[in-house]
């Protein structure tokens, strides 16, 4: 074999080995791209809102875990390929200029990237409609919640069976709160909703919710406000928008009544 065809042989295999990095990343990012994430623990968010939230949530985990994967797989390296290997004393490095550029800008990137995603996210979630579809005046107090409809004059709700109020939401539509505490601070809290908000004295929050789906759910009071804090339950309700205006129409006439 001629000196050339081993070079050409030794080019090849540097290259092949260069290559198989960025290939397993690439099949990696093709396997993760054809399925779906998990939750992580997470609701899924029922608004549009909610759902934003969700998915920088999935971001920021996906990035720990490919960050954190990374980080231990270079601890690893490093502690087998520079273990001791005798009394000898090894060779001297005191420093690596592009390599330390490299480890330092990479972190920098990543931080910057998720900042720009979260404030994003963040701006959307606070978003408040200039002219939504219907507004709920929200009241926080020792130890419940009053919900009222001020487009429609509807002041009392429907009380659960476990005399818990009941706040009923058009599907598809943006709907604007009012937030605001009679007392103490309480936290306004829907889990399915992925969202909290702080109800307090004197301060007015004003939020959007626009929910995606027909269903039911449960919020509470998340922030400790005293002996019955426990008891601060309220249910949510997603409905049609003719199943909403029926709604409306039989509280009206129950107040008239």
């Amino acid at each position: 074999m001629t000196e050339m065809s081993r070079r050409s042989i030794t080019n090849r295999r540097r290259w092949r080995r260069r290559l198989r990095g960025p290939a397993v990343v690439a099949a990696a990012g093709t396997v993760l791209a054809a399925c779906k994430l998990p939750t992580f623990g997470a609701y899924t968010g029922n608004t549009v809102q909610g759902n934003a939230t969700f998915h920088l949530w999935q971001g920021f985990f996906v990035a720990s875990i490919f960050v954190g994967g990374i980080t231990f797989a270079l601890l690893i390296y490093a502690i087998i390929r520079f273990r001791r290997r005798g009394d000898a004393i090894p060779k001297q490095v005191h420093g690596n200029t592009p390599l330390e550029i490299f480890y330092t800008a990479v972190p920098i990137l990543i931080v910057a990237v998720l900042f720009f995603f979260t404030v994003r996210v963040e701006n959307k979630v606070d978003a408040v409609a200039k002219k939504p579809a219907l507004r709920v005046d929200v009241t926080a107090f020792q130890w419940g919640w009053k919900f009222v409809y001020p487009s429609y004059h509807v002041t009392e709700i429907t009380q659960g069976p476990t005399g818990y109020p009941t706040l009923v939401l058009p599907v598809g539509e943006t709907s604007t709160f009012r937030l605001v505490s009679n007392d103490v601070v309480h936290g306004f809290d829907l889990p399915n909703f992925d969202f909290s908000r702080y109800a307090l004295p004197g301060v007015v929050n004003y939020f959007d919710f626009t929910p995606q789906h027909d269903a039911s759910f449960v919020g509470r009071c998340s922030h400790l406000c005293g002996l019955y804090h426990a008891d601060m339950l309220f249910y949510v309700k997603v409905v049609s928008a003719s199943q909403f205006m029926t709604w409306i129409h039989q509280q009206q006439g129950r107040a008239s009544a």
